[in-house]
């Protein structure tokens, strides 16, 4: 799941899950993320969920500008690891997180399965997105569990284990395939060019040494 965090001078502030279409940030107490600074006008800038991987910034004519890797945006496409700018604060975009609540999550998925790949941990482990706007994109598992797709719709948890990594059915009514097969709550273990479906998002992962 898509994620911001906020801090000021290296201080970190504010954690936020983005899994609304749209995420609000500004001065304005009806805003989602609420930054209490003269910097930071009214409503000065808001997120915009797309599908499952897709995040946009678009500022909302704010007076003191907002600023992505350096330079004054009006709407953005977010790649991972983005920060963004408004006065002191600064906005971390990662593009997928640990899971709010991991405890329920991993207590799901057996741990006594043997992965085919036996000594992958040492290898690194990314998904390339195939389909969409996002085409091209490739995003790191470096977590324990890391959490994919949007709440309500699929989304899925790949755990990295001492011998493998894992990739289980965590929430949504659409169907969630791997390698055409439907994967659900149990843990299957995954393998090299495997092709993950996450409700019409095709994804590859990918182990590199």
């Amino acid at each position: 799941m898509p994620q911001l965090i906020v801090s000021v001078e290296g201080v970190k502030i504010q954690h936020v899950y983005l899994h609304k279409n749209r995420t609000t940030l500004g001065r304005k107490l009806h805003n989602d993320i609420v930054l209490e600074n003269m910097a930071v006008s009214g409503e000065h800038c808001a997120f915009e969920l797309h599908g499952l991987m897709d995040v946009y910034v678009e500022d909302l004519r704010s007076t003191n500008g907002t600023y992505l890797n350096g330079k004054m945006i009006v709407r953005q496409r977010l790649a991972d690891q983005d920060v963004i700018a408004i006065g002191k604060f600064r906005i971390q975009y990662l593009s997928s997180s640990e899971p709010p609540d991991s405890g329920g999550i991993t207590s799901t998925m057996k741990l006594d399965v043997i992965n085919p790949l036996a000594g992958s941990s040492l290898r690194h482990a990314s998904f390339q997105v195939l389909s969409g706007s996002s085409a091209g994109l490739e995003v790191p598992v470096v977590k324990a569990v890391t959490t994919f797709g949007k709440p309500g719709v699929a989304v899925v948890a790949v755990s990295h284990r001492r011998n493998g990594y894992y990739v289980a059915h965590m929430d949504g009514t659409a169907r969630t395939t791997l390698n055409g097969e439907p994967i659900g709550t149990e843990a299957v273990a995954l393998a090299d060019r495997d092709v993950l479906d996450l409700a019409g998002t095709r994804m590859q992962f990918l182990l590199k040494e």
